[in-house]
């Protein structure tokens, strides 16, 4: 996930299967991806979010997301289903792709697209596939174009500094901060 260059206050989603170099770019909006970005880091707000209180009520009720189906591209909009089961009966709910992938990392299910909208939407990358394709040998440049605003924080600062942010919910503030920290182990 980036912050989008072509829309304010907008990221740019980036989906792909291991071992693949197509890709499936998706615009999003800033609480979504913060919900997302949340999940992915493990991070757990001090109260839950809407994706999680969605989980929390699915739970409660018995019931399970099996997988999300992106399943039309019209006029740059993607639309999604989630698959659900309740008592065994299957049954496909409407929902917005960023809401529906948000979903489907709270449930660890899988997400699909239909050929036809890859075949039109998605892209190919140079890059090296994705995923945990052992074959992959995925290196990432390790360039700096500045300085970080944290650079004169030390690892401690920096996790007592994202233990706040979080209990205030600046998530944006803390996603900031957890990169920090992500850069600094990788060096």
């Amino acid at each position: 996930m980036s912050y989008s260059q072509s829309q304010t206050g907008a990221y740019a989603l980036i989906l792909g299967s291991p071992g693949e170099k197509r890709r499936l770019p998706i615009i999003i909006g800033g609480a979504e991806a913060q919900s997302i970005a949340m999940e992915l880091e493990k991070m757990k707000p001090a109260r839950p979010l809407t994706h999680d209180l969605f989980k929390s009520l699915a739970d409660h009720f018995m019931i399970s997301v099996k997988e999300v189906l992106i399943n039309k591209f019209e006029e740059g909009i993607f639309f999604s289903v989630l698959l659900c089961e309740h008592l065994g009966e299957i049954t496909e709910i409407d929902s917005r792709t960023s809401d529906a992938v948000a979903i489907a990392l709270r449930f660890n299910c899988p997400i699909f697209v239909d050929e036809a909208i890859l075949e039109e939407a998605g892209i190919v990358m140079e890059d090296e596939p994705i995923g945990e394709d052992p074959e992959a040998d995925i290196e990432l440049p390790k360039t700096r174009k500045s300085k970080s605003q944290y650079a004169d924080f030390t690892e401690a600062q920096l996790n007592e500094m994202l233990k706040v942010a979080i209990e205030k919910e600046n998530y944006e503030e803390a996603s900031h901060l957890r990169d920090e920290l992500s850069k600094r182990n990788l060096e």
